[in-house]
């Protein structure tokens, strides 16, 4: 997947990542990076159960990333508020 790919990919599965667990998005730049880097994650998470990750610009590859994206925005923001 070329570069633009990744970041449209990334845009998609960040805003939808955000909205799942946020409720609104968080930023076009911040959307993006969390896409990616949730693509990642969740690329290596199906690989890990035997499943294929993240494999073209289609829509299991958008889940994919969906997932790694919820992922990595749970644990960040569980990490930026703290314990209560």
């Amino acid at each position: 997947m070329s570069l633009l790919g990744w970041i449209v990919m990334g845009l998609l599965a960040g805003f939808i990542a955000s909205k799942i667990v946020v409720g609104s998005g968080q930023g076009m730049v911040m959307d993006i990076v969390f896409g990616i880097v949730g693509a990642i994650i969740g690329g290596w998470l199906f690989n890990t159960f035997g499943l294929s990750g993240v494999a073209g610009f289609n829509l299991y590859s958008l889940l994919v990333s969906v997932v790694g994206a919820v992922l990595l925005l749970v644990i960040y923001h569980a990490l930026l508020k703290g314990p209560h």
